[in-house]
């Protein structure tokens, strides 16, 4: 009797013990709306894995929620006069997951890395660099093969993310599959479709601000599914909540919500220049202006997110200083639609290969603009396809039209040049424009906003002509999370910071 006693009261310590435990472990649970590509910043590309390596892979310039630059791996940067110098002082004491110390050997080194590794989305980035110099130990220096503006905001994102030099020449191709950056976490397992799984690095530089152990990111790409494990307790925070359960997170006192409208916007991106079936939209501006014209954004908008998201007909939203208020939003105009389809000389209904990714919101967008096309002589098939996919056959010119997102930068380049310059690596258009080329590259070369700003003027007087991509609306950016969850705060890049996040 007096040992089964013993046993009892050692089994309670042990379990005491162990819910002690779990009580200290802290795991933050984060719903994605999609699967991220490649988790390696010089090849990844899409918004939802910019949102898990702000996790664990460190830029060496971050942004604040006015959008202003501030440092994180890098302390300050200093541009001559001439504008092709620029000189970056790094942080010291920083290391990489691996134990690797991060200095201007490992910077000079990513950066490298970015510029030259076969298929690299960060070079078309960074292509204003010409070399990169070791200064100091802290202290790197580019040299740039002309005045380049953007440079620095594109620092804030993956062209400015560092990566262990040793992890990644050991290696090579397959880095994206256990990536090692400088990050507040650091990797642990990916399963496909399933999970990323991060945990604390106790030697970050700023470790005092990191309160959680663990960081799970789930894909979920039904936002309905998203939003119910959030409800439940199975998930803590969720992105890309649909404009359209607003007042059920809002009604929700376990709930809170932030939001912030995007730096991006969403368009229909129109085969000009990789159509094999050279079908009447690749063929004619006439054709894609019809098409333009067949579109109403403030229906669009209260039919996708109950007036939520706001109209937009360039590449920045109405209320960015690079907005270009000469050409406004246009308005519906079935019945010039219909002449410019007359004036092009085709044969109506015109069918269009309408890719989609899957999605609530974007199905419902293209639902929409397939129903208001019809009206004016289009014949837009939708095909629903993954995310992933649609973006490798995007690259390989299998559509004709493609609603796709941009999550945005800082600087209008941002927004621009990869999708508008001839051959850049996300121009799935296939477009080519010599003066919209000069026009990119002159945007480049200047800092003062009213030169750019003429600059960008001439830009979009071509791309609103030419319409490679219709630019539809602006999305606010909804994020929903329990409110054991303290210190976020909504950046307008959409992505979720970590550092300074507490679970009660």
């Amino acid at each position: 009797m007096k040992i089964l006693r013993l046993a009892v009261t050692a089994a309670a310590l042990l379990l005491s013990f162990e819910t002690s435990v779990q009580a200290q472990t802290t795991t933050l649970r984060i719903g994605l709306a999609e699967d991220p590509d490649i988790l390696d910043p010089t090849m990844a590309r899409t918004y939802v894995g910019r949102i898990v390596f702000a996790s664990f892979c460190d830029k060496l310039f971050d942004i604040d929620e006015k959008l202003n630059i501030v440092p994180q791996l890098a302390l300050s940067h200093e541009t001559s006069a001439d504008g092709k110098e620029v000189t970056i002082k790094l942080r010291p004491g920083v290391k990489f997951h691996d134990g690797e110390a991060f200095n201007a050997e490992a910077a000079k080194f990513s950066l490298e890395r970015h510029l030259t590794f076969p298929g690299s989305f960060r070079k078309p980035e960074l292509a204003a660099v010409d070399h990169i110099d070791v200064v100091d130990p802290l202290t790197i220096k580019l040299a740039l093969k002309a005045p380049y503006s953007p440079l620095v905001a594109q620092l804030t994102d993956r062209a400015g993310m560092m990566v262990s030099p040793k992890a990644a020449k050991e290696a090579g191709d397959k880095f994206g599959l256990r990536p090692v950056c400088a990050g507040p976490y650091k990797f642990v397992e990916r399963v496909q479709q399933d999970r990323m799984v991060f945990e604390k690095f106790a030697d970050y530089w700023n470790k005092d601000n990191i309160h959680i152990d663990r960081i799970v990111y789930l894909p979920l790409v039904d936002a309905t599914v998203r939003l119910a494990n959030l409800k439940s307790g199975g998930l803590d925070l969720i992105e890309r909540v649909l404009a359209t359960d607003l007042k059920e997170v809002q009604s929700d006192s376990k709930l809170k919500l932030s939001s912030a409208i995007e730096l991006g916007y969403q368009g229909v991106t129109l085969n000009v220049g990789k159509d094999k079936a050279k079908g009447p939209l690749s063929q004619s501006a006439k054709v894609r202006q019809a098409l333009d014209l067949s579109l109403d954004r403030d229906a669009i908008s209260q039919v996708v997110s109950n007036g939520e998201f706001k109209p937009g007909n360039q590449w920045v939203n109405p209320d960015h200083p690079y907005y270009q208020k000469a050409f406004p939003i246009p308005k519906r105009d079935v019945a010039k639609a219909k002449a410019l389809l007359k004036e092009a000389g085709v044969t109506t209904p015109v069918s269009v290969d309408f890719m989609v990714s899957k999605g609530a919101e974007t199905e419902a967008a293209a639902q929409v603009i397939q129903s208001m096309a019809a009206e004016t002589g289009f014949d837009m098939k939708l095909r629903v396809t993954e995310f992933a996919t649609s973006l490798k056959q995007a690259e390989a010119g299998e559509y004709q039209a493609y609603l796709l997102a941009w999550s945005g930068r800082i600087d209008p380049d941002g927004n621009s040049y990869v999708f508008q310059k001839t051959d850049a690596p996300q121009n799935y258009s296939g477009w080519s424009n010599k003066e919209a080329d000069k026009a990119l590259d002159d945007g480049r070369l200047v800092t003062d906003q009213a030169q750019r700003k003429a600059i960008y003027e001439k830009l979009a007087k071509i791309v609103l002509e030419e319409k490679p991509l219709l630019y539809i609306y602006h999305r606010r950016i909804l994020i929903a999370h329990t409110i054991k969850l303290e210190g976020y705060k909504q950046m307008p890049d959409g992505l979720v910071r970590v550092v300074g996040l507490k679970l009660k």
